[in-house]
């Protein structure tokens, strides 16, 4: 079965495209504020919903193994949404990931707390972090393949651009909500009420999200399949398995580059600049923002970058630059410390390369598993890199204040090795009309 005809193939991009574009980027940047907004008031959370005379340290641990349980529930809940999604349609699980996140977000916000209902606090705090986990476990891998079979073929990276620009515009948009929270308002104020605003902004966004998803139109990939009976007969992800190991190795391991990148470069550094050479929160936010700001339109403009060009260019280019500006990063601060916040949002900009990511494997599988395939490479690599990165870059950055630069660098080095594999093996991972291949 061709994927899509040659007219379908070269035309550009009309209202309808875009309109797809802004409602699925929107809607992801609203999942992942919705996902993310809870470490940011991890403290408020952690001496509100835990007994008073609980030591410190043991409600940080808690509060944090509850935020981390979003993460360990990523691949179950992508698995089985990706699941429906290559048998009963994108749409469908597009929307119900959005309506996941929202409704536990807009309960957090609504929740009592262990003042009023005890340990039944926590417990429904965990359920809910379970279920945002599940979502955000769909969202992803979904958005990315709907907007990719939606859209013409050579605007495939444009569309995982629009995208990822969105995810992490969500980050972003998380970090200037805590921020005019607590500027807004006194840490008295925080603590009694004000912390449950940006859960119900997010809970209410997230329902509006869910309601405009409802006019986007089923991919016409999927049509296709379903016109012509080519749906998968068996279970996807035992096909996906058996069938593109290729595949998914080679996304798992381009996955981890991607966690590498955002958990160090855009998540860990802060703290890692205030522990390592004495700078404010102030001032490592400021230049956290900028990171994350040029984050999202790198990802975006890199979209367009592998449209023209491909993937193994922009992934090898790409690459080199983010090992060049990590480290440039991590020995600048040190040695010039009023450059931080160039070099951290050059080091931000960099990381924009993550957008190859997507785009290799939304051309790795057929329409009939990617959205299976996607998904399961990338919450089973998420949750075991995203686990071990953390843990991993503590331990280094205690033998070498150089450790966070030469985590990223090795594990981008991993990333070169895949993309010039598939170089030598002249494999065009910017042809999606070539996507019903096994493994790329």
């Amino acid at each position: 079965m061709a994927e899509r005809g040659a007219a379908a193939q070269n035309r550009s991009l009309n209202r309808q495209d875009i309109r797809t574009l802004a409602l699925a980027s929107l809607g992801g940047a609203l999942e992942f504020y919705d996902f993310i907004i809870y470490v940011f008031f991890a403290t408020v959370i952690g001496h509100l919903f835990f007994p008073v005379g609980m030591p410190d340290w043991l409600q940080q641990v808690q509060t944090f193994g509850i935020f981390a349980a979003g993460y360990l529930a990523r691949p179950l809940g992508g698995i089985i949404m990706a699941h429906f999604g290559d048998l009963v349609g994108r749409k469908r699980m597009f929307t119900l990931s959005v309506f996941l996140m929202a409704v536990p977000t807009l309960l957090i916000g609504l929740m009592p707390t262990y003042e009023t209902i005890g340990y039944a606090a926590p417990v429904f705090l965990l359920l809910f972090r379970v279920m945002q986990g599940a979502a955000i476990g769909g969202e992803g891998p979904g958005a990315w393949v709907f907007v990719a079979e939606h859209v013409p073929a050579k605007h495939v990276g444009l569309a995982c651009g629009m995208l990822t620009g969105g995810l992490t515009g969500g980050i972003m948009l998380g970090s200037l909500m805590a921020t005019g929270i607590n500027a807004a308002f006194t840490p008295a104020e925080v603590g009694e009420w004000a912390w449950r605003i940006p859960f119900l902004a997010g809970g209410v966004s997230g329902l509006l999200a869910m309601y405009l998803r409802r006019f986007l139109q089923e991919t016409p990939v999927f049509e296709e399949m379903r016109a012509h009976a080519a749906l998968s007969k068996e279970l996807p992800v035992k096909q996906a398995l058996r069938d593109h190991r290729g595949a998914v190795i080679l996304s798992m391991l381009v996955t981890w580059m991607l966690t590498a990148a955002v958990v160090v470069v855009i998540l860990m550094t802060p703290a890692l600049m205030q522990k390592l050479h004495g700078f404010t929160p102030v001032m490592t936010l400021k230049a956290n923002l900028a990171a994350t700001f040029l984050l999202t339109v790198c990802a975006m403009f890199s979209g367009v970058l592998l449209d023209r060009f491909g993937a193994v260019k922009v992934g090898l280019i790409g690459g080199v630059l983010l090992i060049v500006s990590t480290y440039a990063l991590y020995i600048g601060a040190d040695m010039a410390p009023e450059m931080l916040l160039p070099l951290y949002a050059f080091a931000g900009a960099t990381v924009g390369v993550i957008n190859v990511v997507p785009f290799v494997m939304v051309n790795a599988f057929p329409p009939s598993v990617r959205f299976t395939g996607v998904s399961f490479s990338y919450n089973v690599a998420y949750a075991i890199f995203g686990g071990v990165t953390p843990l991993l870059v503590t331990f280094l950055v205690n033998a070498d204040p150089l450790g966070p630069a030469h985590y990223v660098g090795a594990v981008t080095v991993v990333f070169l090795i895949c993309m010039a594999t598939q170089s030598r093996a002249r494999l065009s991972l910017a042809a999606p009309e070539a996507a019903e291949a096994p493994a790329r």
